[in-house]
């Protein structure tokens, strides 16, 4: 199972890595390039771009937060990949205020769709800035596994709540602005002209099993993330993920 930050973080980052080292592989053997511009938009502290930076691609990281470009820097020195890493401070709303449209082979758009009023807006951003052959992966909050567990823990109104409200949220205090369906980020895809390459749930089983447990089990960690990648890529289970994945290509990515 592929790695950005092992162990317990690989929870949250194995499944999204593994599809995202594909793209990035299939992206290199299609042009021919053995290094690709990429655009992370929310990117923070480098979680993804650092090792995609030890890959040898180019990153550029577009953040809001001082801290978190701070923290980027801080990781990509310490990885020895300070050369292939750019941090930019900007948002998704005013993304070409601070990027070049068309200028990257892959854009990443992790946790940027839930903090932003128009969505639709955010995906379409980020696909003006891919190239004619491009792809973009989309991680986004899925609605299925705040509301189980809200249940879970006992909190069965807000779990009602949250099923019920257009945004997904489960009351004041929840701190997520917006969750969504496999249905409704593939459709923000698709509206953006894009091909749905493949979507997959994330973290369907990580956030529901208890962390003694997976510390303490003999093989537990890797047990779990083998689960977890088994059950990624099943409709099933798209409906119950913490998180959804969603990867997109160009038309001409597609055919190439």
């Amino acid at each position: 199972m592929s790695d950005p930050s092992r162990p317990r973080a690989s929870l949250r980052t194995a499944v999204v890595w593994d599809v995202l080292k594909d793209a990035l592989d299939r992206r290199v053997k299609a042009t021919g390039r053995e290094s690709l511009d990429v655009l992370d938009t929310g990117g923070g502290s480098g979680r993804f771009a650092v090792p995609a930076a030890r890959l040898g691609h180019r990153v550029t990281v577009v953040d809001p937060s001082p801290n978190a470009l701070f923290a980027l820097e801080r990781r990509a020195a310490e990885a020895d990949v300070a050369d292939r890493v750019q941090g930019v401070q900007g948002d998704a709303h005013g993304l070409f205020d601070v990027v070049e449209r068309g200028g990257y082979d892959v854009v990443l758009c992790h946790g940027v769709l839930e903090y932003m009023d128009d969505p639709a807006e955010g995906v379409a951003n980020a696909v003006a800035a891919l190239r004619p052959e491009g792809v973009l992966s989309l991680l986004a909050s899925g609605l299925g596994g705040a509301v189980l567990a809200r249940a879970l823990a006992g909190h069965f109104t807000e779990a009602r709540q949250a099923l019920s409200d257009p945004d997904g949220r489960w009351g004041e205090g929840d701190p997520v602005p917006r969750r969504f369906t496999a249905e409704q980020l593939t459709a923000l895809v698709e509206g953006a002209g894009l091909r749905v390459g493949a979507v997959h749930g994330v973290r369907v089983f990580a956030d529901l099993v208890p962390g003694v447990l997976v510390d303490t089990e003999p093989g537990a960690l890797d047990a779990l993330l083998k689960l977890e990648a088994a059950a990624a890529e099943l409709p099933a289970f798209h409906s119950v993920a913490t998180q959804l994945h969603v990867l997109g290509e160009t038309r001409e990515a597609a055919e190439a």
